[in-house]
């Protein structure tokens, strides 16, 4: 599999990555990533050419700055919602739904940690170019959706921590609450971490909007929208008795100068939820 060929929705994941990368080699990093500084440099070769007005961006190094600095943001904060899960749970199962080509596990690495990548076969074919699997350190070439990869993870003992950055919002309404309530019954006692998009936003003519500024503004492709969310950090508890919220968090809450004037959205609580993190207790 090449970037070139990704689908649309994979195809975010790269957008991921440059932003790790451009944030890495900034002045004063937000965080620190050596391996996408790597792997974009590579990309850069094969995308050169490439008549995709995303891979232009792309190698050229035009993404917006403030979608950097939030990209990079949500990352630290997860890399710390896994060391935090680490810290209680040392030889912790870790499952990173919706990887891309992201490099967190040497990120957080404990050297006891066990570690799943997971992501559309296309993605994951493309991540063994630039990544080795090890005893700790594995890859699940799947739809998060297709529950048959349970069956890898349920092999330990746990305890298990699911963490989804930037995933749930490009799927069915139905399929999220489908997934919730599998993993709440094949996980008891596990957490899950993962960002939510308020459907406020998804209606007309908000949603129409949206789109216009993912497909003309950033480049996505026609099918990378945003498909599902919750109108509050609560919602999720109505799915299931097994689904307990524990916390939330947005951006917007970080003590990141590189915010500027955008920390002011952290007193407005309509702001800090139009995308943002939620920690729940499954089972």
């Amino acid at each position: 599999m090449t970037a070139e060929k990704l689908g649309d929705v994979a195809a975010t994941s790269l957008v991921t990555l440059y932003c790790h990368a451009l944030e890495t080699q900034s002045e004063n990093p937000v965080l620190l990533d050596p391996d996408a500084v790597r792997i974009t440099r590579e990309l850069n070769r094969r995308l050169a050419g490439s008549g995709d007005r995303l891979h232009r961006d792309l190698v050229s190094g035009r993404l917006n700055p403030a979608l950097v600095v939030h990209i990079c943001i949500r990352a630290k904060r997860y890399d710390d919602y896994v060391r935090e899960f680490l810290a209680k749970s040392p030889a912790g199962v870790v499952v990173n739904i919706g990887c891309g080509l992201d490099s967190r596990f040497f990120r957080i690495d404990n050297r006891q940690v066990t570690f799943y990548d997971l992501d559309l076969p296309e993605v994951i074919a493309l991540k063994k170019e630039f990544f080795d699997e090890t005893e700790r350190y594995r890859f699940i070439a799947s739809s998060v959706l297709d529950d048959r990869w349970f069956g890898s993870v349920r092999a330990h003992e746990g305890p298990f921590l699911f963490v989804a950055e930037g995933v749930f919002m490009y799927l069915e309404a139905d399929a999220v609450k489908a997934l919730f309530t599998k993993l709440a019954d094949a996980f008891p006692g596990s957490e899950l971490v993962c960002e939510m998009f308020n459907t406020f936003w998804l209606r007309e003519p908000l949603l129409t909007m949206m789109r216009f500024k993912m497909q003309r503004q950033l480049n996505f492709g026609k099918d990378a929208v945003f498909r599902s969310g919750i109108r509050d950090g609560r919602e999720p508890e109505t799915w299931s008795e097994k689904i307990r919220f524990l916390d939330e968090w947005s951006y917007f809450d970080a003590d990141e100068p590189k915010l500027g004037w955008l920390r002011i959205f952290r007193y407005c609580e309509f702001m800090k939820r139009t995308q943002w993190t939620v920690r729940y207790r499954l089972g």
